[in-house]
Formats: C-alpha cells, structure tokens, sequence
C-alpha cells in the first residue's frame, strides 16, 4: 500500500514506479523469504491490463499490455510474486484496484484535481482528453471489506481478483457536472485538452468484472 499511486508522475521521473513499486515488492518479498514469512496480499491495479478488447474484463483476461511506466511496474510486482509462490511456496492474494475514492483521497484523481482547480478558479475548468473517458469507481471502505472478503474466502496458491463496483461512470464530463453542482457555482466554462486520453499512459474506457 506504500507505492506511488500517482500514474502522471512516471512520465518525468521515469525510475520512480520502478523503485516505489517493483524493487520495493522484490524488498518485501525476500525480507519475507528471510525470515520464514510466506503469505501476501498485494494492492495491485487495474492499469496492469492496458486497452482491454473484452469489457468487462476478467482477471484472465490475456495478453497484459499495459500503457503506463506504473501499470508496467505492478505487472512486474504481480510476476515476481508468482516467481516467489511457485520457486519459495508463498501463497498470495494479489488486488487489481478500479478508481478509489473516499475519505483521504487527497493527492490526486479526477474528483480531487477537479475541486482543486475549481477552488483556484470556480470560473473555469480544464478537463484533461476530450471528457468522454469511463471509468469504474470504488469507494475505499468498500475496498477494505473485499480485501478481507478475499483473502478469507480464497486459498489457491495465487490468487487474483479485480477489486471494483458493478458498473462505470458514464463519463469525466457527468463528474465534472455533479461537483459544480454540489459545489453551488453558478456558471463554468469548461475546457478540454483533446484526445481520448487525459495523459501518456491513461486507458481511456476500462470496466472490470466481478463475477469471479
């Protein structure tokens, strides 16, 4: 749960998912091996999967391409961590997070660079892409609830499971409406910077199944 969550940041500082995520987990799991620890539950992330063509997608779901320097980084955590359970006997529980929001969400993610920007300047926001990105939400209390539900109702050797709602909002541009509104600002001009994605490395449209 201590790497860097903050996709946007690798595409100038292109080391820092590499070493906050992947030589980070490589730590973790032979301190593990060390000292005789051989069970984990890893927070991974929707991003290992890249621009998916089965929506939604399932956890095997191939091939795993992903878009950014951090979905490439935990791709890289979660192999590592099937190396460790087949080579050490380890036995995982690896997360593959949607969005998630909720109380301490404070350093990034559309809802808080949206309130941030408008705070600035509640005349006018800029929206990153083109505002018809999709993406599927998850409150983090909920998140809590099915980490546990996981791990205590799973018991292969690795084992993998998206971490989502059932459904994606219907797009950035709803998000940007609901927060002028709940924020009570009486005219906006919106703005947008182009494309399908909002940055190097975004997956525009992704929604993860549940079933499993």
């Amino acid at each position: 749960m201590a790497a860097n969550p903050d996709i946007q940041y690798g595409i100038k500082h292109t080391d820092h998912d590499l070493n906050q995520n992947t030589v980070a987990t490589y730590n973790v799991l032979e301190t593990m091996r060390l000292n005789g620890v051989s069970k984990i539950a890893f927070a991974s992330t929707s991003a290992v999967i890249g621009d998916a063509k089965i929506i939604p997608t399932p956890e095997d779901y191939a091939p795993l391409h992903p878009q950014s320097l951090y979905g490439a980084s935990k791709l890289a955590c979660e192999g590592l961590i099937s190396a460790y359970c087949h080579t050490f006997d380890f036995q995982s529980w690896v997360f593959r997070f949607a969005n998630i929001i909720g109380e301490r969400g404070i350093t990034h993610m559309v809802l808080i660079d949206f309130i941030k920007k408008l705070r600035i300047d509640p005349t006018r926001l800029e929206i990153l892409g083109d505002g018809k990105q999709s993406k599927p939400l998850f409150l983090v209390n909920e998140l809590i609830d099915a980490m546990f539900h996981i791990v205590n109702n799973s018991n292969e050797k690795i084992n993998v499971y998206n971490c989502a709602g059932p459904d994606r909002i219907k797009s950035i541009d709803r998000i940007a409406e609901v927060i002028i509104e709940e924020l009570k600002l009486p005219s906006v001009e919106i703005t947008y910077t182009g494309g399908r994605r909002g940055w190097k490395g975004d997956v525009p449209i992704y929604q993860l199944s549940t079933e499993k």
